[in-house]
């Protein structure tokens, strides 16, 4: 498919700011199923923008506005093609990859996305939702019980938009089963994580239309969803809050451990002001890609393999920590 993804942020605050420092994670990332043709970011006020990748290999951009401003606006827009799986996925894997699983390769290279993290982890509500969707136990094969576990926390959970907040832990959506994609993709990883498979939360868009009425996904807001590491199949991305495989209607963004390594916006400013944050985006199917010579203004990211999770560098320090009321954006 080719996309065309507009991300509107808008700050606005109840008193004049002294300064804004901002971190974003918005770029798509250049993969063996998608290609980045494009993408630039303007600013208002305007702010020279300098970029990054972090600890997982993301795209992240950085800047700071240090003038007096009321209102922050952020503009991103990219150009993407997406790809169907060359192969489709069997029924099934053997059972032994529960052994690969376990293996000392695989939990010392993909040790980050077994471990608790921010978003992650286990509780008493998560237990009891595992006991009452026989989810305890460990499935006869992981692809399979992917399968089943996707399908169940579809069912499990109402989709309400604004139920829960960019910084709810998972007990918000378990003990009241309701929320958005957000919660569902924490839910997951935090069982597969329980069964021991490599699981990493996915930042990025899904294209729909109006027609789409089994979507459940807000179509101004961002996505998110999973990937999964499977022997011999590599990372396959499953979307909790459709009950589907990912597909050329994902556009990747970004990589983490949980939402906190990879929200879209995320910064700090100075002053005494209360901010109201509004989102718009749209991602819709394009005919062709024409670009303007602006609009090639992008880093790039190196292809990866299926299988491989790119982690190379430690992280920076956030530029965002000498100051004070952090502001960030639900992915619904």
């Amino acid at each position: 498919m080719r996309l065309e993804i507009t991300h509107e942020t808008r700050y606005t605050y109840s008193a004049p700011v002294r300064e804004s420092v901002m971190e974003l994670w918005l770029q798509p990332l250049t993969l063996p199923m998608q290609r980045l043709v494009g993408f630039d970011i303007v600013t208002e006020p305007r702010a020279k923008m300098m970029t990054y990748r972090d600890w997982l290999g993301n795209i992240v951009y950085h800047f700071d506005v240090p003038a007096k401003h009321t209102e922050l606006v952020i503009r991103s827009r990219a150009m993407v093609e997406t790809y169907e799986r060359t192969e489709p996925l069997p029924a099934k894997v053997d059972p032994g990859a529960w052994a690969h699983l376990r293996s000392d390769e695989v939990r010392s290279r993909y040790y980050d996305m077994m471990r608790p993290s921010t978003f992650v982890d286990g509780s008493g509500h998560l237990e009891t939702f595992m006991r009452e969707r026989d989810l305890l136990a460990l499935p006869p094969d992981p692809l399979t019980g992917l399968r089943v576990l996707n399908q169940e926390i579809y069912g499990a959970f109402d989709y309400v938009p604004g139920f829960t907040a960019a910084d709810s832990p998972i007990d918000a959506a378990l003990e009241h089963r309701k929320g958005v994609c957000q919660d569902f993709a924490h839910i997951m990883l935090a069982v597969a994580r329980h069964w021991g498979i490599p699981s990493r939360y996915v930042s990025g868009y899904l294209a729909r239309t109006e027609q789409d009425t089994q979507i459940r996904s807000v179509p101004d807001a961002s996505h998110a969803w999973v990937e999964c590491y499977l022997p011999e199949q590599g990372w396959v991305g499953f979307d909790p809050t459709n009950d589907m495989l990912a597909n050329e209607r994902h556009v990747v963004v970004a990589y983490g451990r949980d939402y906190a390594d990879v929200p879209p916006t995320r910064g700090v400013l100075k002053g005494d002001a209360d901010s109201l944050l509004e989102v718009d985006v749209h991602v819709r199917q394009a005919e062709r890609l024409s670009l303007d010579s602006d609009f090639l203004k992008v880093v790039r990211s190196p292809r990866t393999r299926p299988d491989q999770f790119i982690a190379a560098t430690k992280p920076q320090r956030s530029i965002a920590l000498e100051m004070q009321h952090q502001m960030e954006q639900q992915q619904q």
